[in-house]
């Protein structure tokens, strides 16, 4: 089976790539051309026209990648063309209609390049990553995972494990024989090191995941204190409607920001406050839930709603900012308890000291987006393998010690296998779907 895709960006463009992968490419591109192969990876100019009746389609560039020197380790080439709707459909559509050629799926491409051992999981993943990147840390941190950082010290200590799995076994294998008295002794001090190495890795701050996805913001508070027009300004653009009638915003709505670099996702919240209408009440319930998954909570208030005996009590703690609204109206006789939370007063309306609430969460970036650790978890799938492998190295130190070392054994392979899991040194394939399905068509 062939397989065909645009690997450029749909529509309009000067140049569109149409990337194609499998066995019948050398027969395919002959057919397309009417013409013999070029020089591997040399760009060749090329007629293409339709397979039935030699209409010319358009003239462009062909490149041909046989195997395995190849992205995907197959023959494979691509197409360059005017990257006008009309010659990429037509293109296509004639690809459409040879035996065994069929559009590829999202991310098809890569995972045969996965499944013919050309780049491990880790790096697949980190492609999809840097055609998703946004701002620079994330293309940073797409490029570093990408070189094979993460990869090498995740097979090391795989490597260490196995090695360490062999000396249990040959204690397991040959129970007569006396093994040299330091072997033991380092089964021992090795799987200690390597878990407190694992968990020195978890202990990021999930910065790694932070940068990926982004850092979550949500601003929430009381009805019609100005959390949408907040959104709003910091959006650049009306993002939610904004209205003196309390209650408008019922549902999180949401902005994806690139703040100095950082990749941030803020979140406007339902207004909170006592309600019998249902709808309002499970939008309060999802701004409560938003505000305790959020890594900064931005609280906004006006000077006649601060109380902080109700929920805004329950909200304020290390990752909040306390923005005072609508100083416009005024703002004397305020509750003194109020300025030990360093409040930033302010007037959206009048964009009054908004620049000083926007250096204030810069500042909370940057605390959150630093570790220390060279290698970075940036998937859940990763931080659960690793966590699984170290509780399995804990059940075999407790084991070992008690010299069960058949049910040792056993937990030692289970550790193997979830750290073999994140680059895909085991058989994974109830992850490849969830994995690729995340990239675009083409790739």
């Amino acid at each position: 089976m062939t397989i065909y895709a645009l690997s450029s960006g749909p529509g309009v463009s000067g140049i569109a790539v149409i990337r194609l992968s499998g066995s019948k490419v050398e027969k395919i591109v002959k057919i397309l051309t009417n013409d013999q192969l070029p020089k591997p990876r040399q760009a060749t100019v090329k007629k293409f026209s339709k397979i039935n009746n030699s209409e010319l389609i358009d003239e462009g560039i062909l490149i041909w990648f046989p195997s395995p020197n190849s992205y995907t380790g197959e023959d494979m080439a691509e197409i360059h063309v005017h990257g006008s709707v009309a010659v990429v459909r037509s293109i296509l559509d004639q690809l459409s209609k040879i035996e065994n050629c069929r559009l590829a799926e999202p991310g098809e491409f890569t995972k045969i390049a996965f499944q013919n051992e050309k780049i491990n999981l880790l790096k697949a993943e980190s492609i999809s990553d840097l055609i998703s990147a946004e701002t620079e840390i994330q293309r940073q941190q797409a490029i570093q995972i990408m070189n094979g950082r993460s990869s090498e010290k995740f097979n090391a200590l795989r490597e260490s494990l196995l090695k360490i799995l062999s000396n249990v076994e040959a204690k397991i294998d040959f129970p007569e024989e006396d093994l040299p008295a330091d072997v033991i002794k380092n089964i021992k001090n090795d799987s200690e090191k390597i878990r407190k190495e694992i968990e020195k890795i978890l202990d990021d701050q999930k910065v790694g995941e932070r940068i990926r996805e982004g850092f979550k913001i949500a601003i929430i508070g009381p009805a019609n204190a100005g959390k949408s027009s907040l959104l709003n300004h910091l959006s650049n653009r009306d993002v939610a409607i904004v209205s003196e009638i309390a209650g408008t915003t019922r549902d999180v709505i949401e902005a994806h920001l690139n703040l100095d670099g950082y990749p941030v996702i803020i979140s406007d919240t339902a207004g909170i406050r006592q309600s019998h209408d249902e709808i309002e009440k499970k939008g309060i319930k999802l701004a409560l839930k938003r505000a305790e998954d959020a890594d900064l909570n931005i609280i906004v208030i006006e000077p006649k709603s601060v109380d902080f005996t109700g929920f805004l009590n329950d909200l304020v703690s290390e990752k909040s900012i306390i923005v005072i609204n609508k100083i416009d109206l005024g703002y004397k006789n305020l509750n003194q308890q109020i300025e030990k939370f360093n409040p930033i007063f302010l007037s959206i309306k009048n964009e009054t000291n908004l620049d000083e609430l926007i250096n204030r969460i810069k500042d909370k970036l940057k605390n959150k987006f630093v570790s220390s650790n060279e290698t970075l978890i940036t998937r859940e799938r990763h931080r659960q393998s690793l966590e699984a492998c170290v509780q399995n190295l804990k059940n075999f130190e407790e084991k070992n010690s008690q010299e069960d070392f058949d049910k040792a054994a056993e937990d030692l392979r289970l550790a193997t296998r979830h750290l073999g899991m994140i680059v895909g040194n085991v058989d994974v394939e109830e992850i490849l779907g969830s994995i690729f399905n995340d990239f675009c068509i083409g790739k």
